[in-house]
C-alpha cells in the first residue's frame, strides 16, 4: 500500500516581504527562492503539512492545506483505502 499526500501549498506573493522565514523553518526544505528573492516551493512532494512556514510568516503569505490525499494502487490494482477496509472487517 502507497498513499502519497499531496499538499497544497499556496505563497501569496502580494503579502510577502521576502524575509526568508518560512524557508528558514522548513524542516525539510520544500522551499526555496527565486531569482526575486520570494520563496517558491521548490519540493512539494517533501511536504509534510507540518505548517510551520504558515505559522513562523509575519504577514501570512502562506497557507498549506494538507487534508488532500492522492491513493495509489498497490501491485494487484486494489485502492489502499480498499485494502485497508477490507482488512478492518476481518
Amino acid at each position: 500500500m502507497v498513499i502519497h499526500t499531496m499538499n497544497k501549498i499556496e505563497i501569496y506573493k502580494g503579502w510577502c516581504k521576502k524575509c526568508g522565514i518560512c524557508i528558514a523553518f522548513c524542516p525539510r526544505q520544500v522551499l526555496g527562492l527565486d531569482e526575486s528573492g520570494y520563496p517558491v516551493i521548490k519540493d512539494a512532494d517533501r511536504c509534510t503539512a507540518c505548517q510551520l512556514c504558515a505559522t513562523r510568516c509575519p504577514d501570512f503569505a502562506i497557507t498549506v492545506d494538507g487534508s488532500r490525499k492522492n491513493d495509489e494502487k498497490d501491485e494487484n490494482g486494489d485502492k489502499s483505502d480498499d485494502k485497508t477496509a477490507s482488512s478492518a472487517g476481518k
